[in-house]
């Protein structure tokens, strides 16, 4: 039967309660966080649910609530989940019932309801059901000397697959639970390390030890803490699962030996007297076994029938003693007040502690004159004694490193005849011992946990938060059951009989081999070198592919990527060289070109490993997403033949993924053996397919069937008759492409969706994918069911995410500065994991909010996944691509196919048309066709072609000043003109000076460029109508100039004019006249500092300013027209004459529009023996000879292609072969040209089309 009683009267705090009696409930007379609710079972059961109502017909109930469970009603465990101390949601009034199911069962005979929210109308009650079974196990104690030796039918075991379970509750931190071992080095170890389980297993090794099958793996934490905790261990062949508590490790052994051969007997609770000798030092299992099964045989029932081996114990009992420590449990608020001795000369105190954090008052007493106090800095027990005789004295003592480990530790502090000692964990070897100037006298009180209100020592604070237990004074071990009677001392805020440590770091939710961190209330991870970022270290640092560095704007170069993101795949290096057209990543080996082939085997055979610089997996992840796949071979010969034997039988193969043979060579394909000479019909024999089969020569070429790549082993057959030489050279692996990348869907209705069935959510998720709608509403994903919701929608220029962590909704939501409905692509990315929850849009733009500690585990659950909206919503209308949930990419365009209302692929108009945007214009998507952003441009019109200029009457004046938050757009940056990027101060390595201009009247100043600084660049117009160019960036005395001497261009003509500097490098291109190079002189400084201002025809500016340009052009200032006037991504004086665009821009005097008569740029650069401004003399002749030729050469020229124009169409017809084939000398080659399984093995139809 079981039994109820309740908290009662102890020092005071703790009052008598109600009887549980009758239909009314418990209530406690006082209402306070002291109070609980004991239930005894009578015996252990297996609890697996609770449920709770108020008090009858009452004002009383509990709302939140925790459990704590034991087998002895001491040493008092509280019931966990995720990680925490669960607090449960009650009741919110007296009638409902809510039920809760635990999720793991509670074993135990003792439960205690802990109430620690209430009804505000009333006081706390409840009425409480504990819902389970029966519970019955043979339970064994071990003192640490005994043993249960298993011992087997045969005398050898030899087994494929094993299942051991076991339960074990202890106080040790070392000790063997499980050994065997074979005499052919098998063996099986399971043991406590430092309150930790580890596992190692060998399966065999082979000979000399190449191959090593020794495995370990750890986990767990604390497992010292007496209480039970439970061990499985599944073995399937080299396959193990290995599950402690619930939490479940999969790993493989290693080596290549399947079988666990063991000789004799398996021992339990510790090793036998001869596993002793050849292991040492491993302490036997000291406390509680139950529950042993080994391949199901129940070896608890065997020993207790009698039917093993338990001559080692000295008295063997199946009950489990009572542990004899009492541990009290410090918050950031709590304290223990205990009596010593008063007025005597010596101290003495002596304690265990665990704890996570490193700083912490673990006693303080007030001593006669002075005080003592014993703290934990950084780890260490620093002992500080002020004895006020000589007040100025304060003796410091430290000994220990790392004690916030979460182990226990002890430490003793004896103070007496003048001198001080300092022992921690009982290392007497260690003891740390200093002078004290004179006697000291006890005070008699000493404080516990840091934490002293009633105290006038509140500058001493520093809370400790942790578990203390053994605690001795004066060399008396104190009574902490007479503590909890309230017979001596005084205590608030801690929990006796319980040591609710948690080691949130195990398991470790740093992902990617972060480095876990913990204080008592909360983890951190240090990512630092593992390529990860983030409170778990979950988001990759790097790109997915070659293609999405090109699109960042990147050039090429090396770079890491990391093909699934967060996933378990390593980020690698590779090579990407990035094209107009198509970006290609290069995977390199180690073998050298022309390597030599030299040594064989036994079977005369050369094998050749070629090795890269990564794994096969990453490998995989770059060719099974690449559009195309190439690796260049090639064989230099000389009597070693290649493919073709006597017999047909190929000397050379090589071996590619997965290790399969393939017996063709580069220029060829699979299934043609073939080299690429006898693909193309021009073999050096044409009676061989090879060159080198006719033992001379070479053969090269691609390899391009990707599933076959890349080329690990080439294995050589004919290299040992005489004469034989051979070399081999094996290229870098080229992929072009990222499908992945583009991997897209059309949604052309809001009720279109895409449905995913099985999409596992884990707690620690992250969701990534562009979009680009013109809609200014849609739900982008979201999961079916009301209940862990997952919701991402846009509003606007907003972004909204919704999921639900545990019983709570978080909610995160990110604004752009322009709406998101301009038709181009935007990235969102969301994360959330047991630290934070994270949204960011564009790789700018994020909220970031702090996740709950509890509930994340209810986050781990499979359900269906739409893109787009589910039925009844308003969906999404747009194009959405690569999209990819924990590093596994969807196939958007494999479901758009069967999908009604969603298309595959994302290609619209600019993909064709966004060549007519001209002059730096952008093209934009619109549903009904597409248009030309001309912002970032000097030109404005339909197609970014009309010239934008303006006429200036004397003493005009354009003024374009650059803000500090507008740098971005001098530095290059044309995502900063709609952004507005805060860049701070703006220092430029290299400008491109674009403008046009026609004028009569000289001199004048063209463009002035200022600074905040002195840096400055001009172009002005001097007195003869030359041009001259003037910078002055520092280190030098006088401006560097760059004079036209040879040419008046004050002629009323348009003139465009383009000056581009890079460091010291000056380039400069007048009208269609050759481009001249200059360089600024090494004094010269490279950088434009602090740009401020770009004036256009006169100049006005505050500072000092080169006098020579005041004086000699800036009156009376430009007159005549301007057009085309752009300084890198910023057009000062279209922003002046478009009264729509918000600039800071000012004009002063008369501006007319006016396109100033210019054309854009077609005519090509004249050649430089052309060029009359290189000329040193200008001469105008007429060759009435040379006009004869140039007519007769154009008649020529025309005929030639009247001629060729006719044969190319004379006779044309239509066939049903191979496009290529009339081009190939061979079938193999047409089939080679055109098959596309020889480029990819799956057929992708690429189609454009229109939304």
């Amino acid at each position: 039967g079981s039994s109820i009683s309740s908290s009662f009267e102890i020092a005071g705090s703790y009052k008598p309660c109600v009887s549980c009696s009758g239909a009314g409930g418990w209530s406690p007379l006082d209402t306070n966080r002291y109070q609980w609710l004991q239930v005894d079972l009578g015996s252990r059961k297996q609890v697996v649910s609770i449920a709770t109502q108020g008090r009858y017909r009452s004002s009383d109930w509990t709302s939140q609530y925790q459990l704590l469970y034991s087998d002895t009603a001491n040493n008092w465990r509280p019931y966990l989940k995720d990680g925490n101390i669960w607090t449960f949601k009650g009741n919110n009034n007296s009638e409902d019932v809510v039920h809760e199911e635990l999720q793991h069962a509670i074993v135990a005979r003792y439960i205690r309801f802990i109430p620690l929210h209430w009804s505000q109308k009333g006081r706390i009650g409840v009425r409480l059901e504990l819902y389970g079974c029966s519970y019955w196990a043979d339970v064994i104690s071990f003192d640490g000397h005994s043993i249960i030796s298993y011992r087997f039918r045969s005398k050898k075991m030899k087994t494929v697959k094993d299942v051991i379970s076991l339960k074990f509750k202890t106080t040790a931190r070392d000790g063997v639970l499980l050994y065997g071992e074979g005499q052919q080095g098998d063996y099986i170890l399971l043991q406590l390390h430092r309150a930790t389980m580890e596992l190692s297993i060998n399966l065999g090794s082979s000979q000399y030890n190449l191959i090593k099958g020794h495995t370990s793996v750890t986990s767990g934490s604390l497992l010292d803490d007496g209480h039970w905790h439970s061990v499985v261990i599944e073995r399937y062949r080299r396959n193990i699962n290995f599950t402690l508590d619930h939490q479940t490790q999969q790993f493989r052994t290693n080596g290549g030996f399947e079988h666990l051969d063991l000789d004799y007997e398996l021992t339990f609770g510790g090793l036998s007297e001869s596993a002793r000798m050849s292991l040492g030092g491993k302490e036997n299992f000291a406390g509680c076994l139950e529950g042993i099964t080994y391949n199901g045989d129940n070896i608890t029932s065997l020993v207790r029938r009698k039917k093993v081996d338990t001559s080692s114990f000295r008295n063997l009992t199946f009950t489990c003693a009572e542990s004899s420590s009492f541990p009290v449990y410090f918050n950031s608020t709590s304290f223990l007040r205990l009596p010593g001795q008063r007025d005597s000369d010596t101290l003495s105190v002596s304690l265990s502690f665990r704890t996570w954090n490193p700083n912490g008052v673990l006693m303080f007493t007030q001593l006669a004159e002075g005080w003592l106090e014993m703290l934990l800095i950084e780890g260490k027990i620093t002992v500080y004694m002020n004895v006020t005789q000589k007040r100025s004295t304060r003796i410091d003592i430290s000994s220990g490193i790392g004690l916030n480990d979460g182990q226990w530790h002890s430490v003793h502090l004896n103070a007496l005849d003048n001198y001080a000692m300092l022992t921690v964990d009982g290392d007497e070897a260690s003891t740390v011992r200093t002078a004290i100037p004179g006697q000291i006298k006890t005070g008699g009180t000493y404080y516990f946990g840091g934490y002293f209100p009633h105290t006038s020592i509140w500058s001493l604070q520093r809370s400790f938060q942790g578990c203390i237990q053994m605690i001795h004074i004066d060399d008396h071990l104190v009574d902490l059951w007479a503590v909890e009677e309230g017979h001596i001392g005084t205590f608030e805020n801690v929990s006796l009989d319980m040591c609710a440590i948690i080691d949130r770091c195990v398991p470790n939710h740093c992902e990617h081999g972060g480095k876990c961190s913990q204080t008592w209330d909360t983890f951190s991870c240090n990512c630092s070198g593992t390529g990860y970022s983030g409170a778990t270290c979950h988001t990759s640092l790097y790109q997915q592919s070659c293609e999405e560095y090109k699109h960042q704007g990147k050039s090429s170069g090396n770079f890491w990527i990391d093909p699934d993101g967060s996933g378990s795949l390593s980020p690698f290096r590779v090579h990407c060289d990035m094209t107009d057209t198509m970006v290609w990543t290069t995977l390199r080996n180690n073998m050298s070109p022309q390597t030599s082939v030299s040594t064989a085997d036994e079977d005369g055979k050369a094998v050749l490993p070629i090795t890269y610089n990564v794994t096969d997996e990453q490998v995989l992840s770059v060719t099974s997403r690449a559009e195309k796949c190439e690796q260049y071979v090639a064989y230099t010969c000389r009597m070693s033949r290649l493919l073709t034997g006597p017999d047909g039988t190929p000397f050379t193969w090589w071996l590619g993924r997965d290790n399969k043979r393939h017996f063709y060579w580069g220029g060829s394909g699979p299934g043609i053996q073939k080299c690429a000479c006898g693909i193309e019909n021009n073999c050096s024999d044409p009676k061989h397919y090879c060159n080198c089969d006719a033992d001379l020569m070479e053969d090269a070429g691609l390899l391009v069937y990707k599933d076959h790549l890349p080329v690990n082993t080439v294995v050589i057959g004919d290299t040992s008759r005489s004469g034989s030489e051979a070399k081999l050279t094996v290229g870098p692996l080229k992929c072009q492409g990222d499908r992945n990348f583009w991997n897209a869907a059309s949604f052309n209705s809001p009720a279109s969706s895409l449905h995913f069935k099985s999409f596992q959510i884990e707690s620690s998720t992250d969701i990534s994918f562009y979009f680009k709608t013109s809609s200014n509403y849609g739900v982008l994903l979201e999961n079916l069911g009301a209940n862990n919701l997952l919701h991402i929608e846009i509003r606007g220029s907003m972004v909204l995410l919704s999921f639900d962590f545990g019983k709570n909704r978080m909610e995160l939501t990110v604004q752009t500065p322009k709406p998101l409905n301009d038709d181009q692509w935007h990235r969102v990315e969301a994360e959330k994991n047991t630290k934070e929850a994270v949204l960011q849009i564009d790789g700018h733009y994020r909220e970031v909010k702090a996740t709950p500690p509890l509930g994340h585990t209810e986050l781990e659950f499979y359900s269906d996944l739409y893109i787009g909206a589910l039925s009844g919503q308003r969906g999404f209308l747009g194009c959405m691509r690569s999209l990819k949930i924990n590093g596994i990419f969807f196939d958007l365009e494999e479901r758009a196919k069967v999908t009604p209302g969603v298309k595959p692929g994302c290609q619209g108009h600019c993909s064709t048309y966004k060549m007519h945007c001209r002059n730096g214009g952008k093209c934009v998507e619109k549903y009904n066709g597409y248009s030309c952003d001309c912002s970032l441009s000097a030109y404005d019109g339909p197609f970014c072609t009309d010239d934008v200029g303006g006429y200036f009457e004397a003493g005009t004046m354009v003024r374009y000043d650059f803000l500090l938050d507008h740098g971005g757009l001098l530095l290059g940056d044309p995502r900063s003109f709609s952004n507005l990027a805060y860049l701070g101060e703006t220092n430029l390595t290299q400008e491109e000076l674009v403008f046009s201009f026609s004028t009569y009247s000289a001199p004048s100043i063209l463009v002035y460029i200022s600074s905040r600084t002195q840096d400055y660049m001009a172009v002005v117009l001097q007195h003869n109508g030359s041009l001259q160019v003037r910078y002055s960036l520092g280190g030098l005395v006088e401006p560097y100039t760059i004079d036209i001497d040879h040419r008046n261009m004050a002629n009323g003509q348009p003139h465009s004019v383009n000056i581009t500097r890079n460091l010291r490098e000056i380039r400069l291109q007048l009208d269609h006249y050759t481009v001249s190079t200059h360089t600024l002189p090494e004094s010269s400084d490279t950088q434009f500092s602090l740009v401020k201002s770009i004036f256009l025809g006169k100049v006005y500016e505050t500072g000092q300013i080169d006098p020579i340009l005041i004086e000699r052009y800036n009156s009376p200032g430009f007159v005549g027209c301007l057009s085309r006037v752009q300084l890198n991504n910023v057009a000062p004086l279209k922003a002046a004459l478009r009264s729509g665009m918000t600039a800071p821009v000012s004009i002063h005097g008369i501006l007319v529009q006016s396109n100033c008569g210019a054309s854009p740029l077609t005519i090509p650069p004249m050649p430089l023996a052309s060029d009359l401004w290189q000329m040193e003399h200008i001469f105008c002749f007429v060759s009435f000879s040379g006009i004869i030729s140039l007519v007769i050469l154009t008649v020529l020229c025309i005929l030639v292609f009247v001629i060729r124009h006719m044969f190319r169409h004379k006779g044309s017809y239509h066939t049903n072969e191979a496009k290529g084939a009339d081009s190939a000398n061979c079938a193999d080659a047409a089939i080679i040209v055109n098959d596309p399984a020889f480029t990819e093995t799956i057929d992708e139809s690429k189609k454009e089309w229109f939304i």
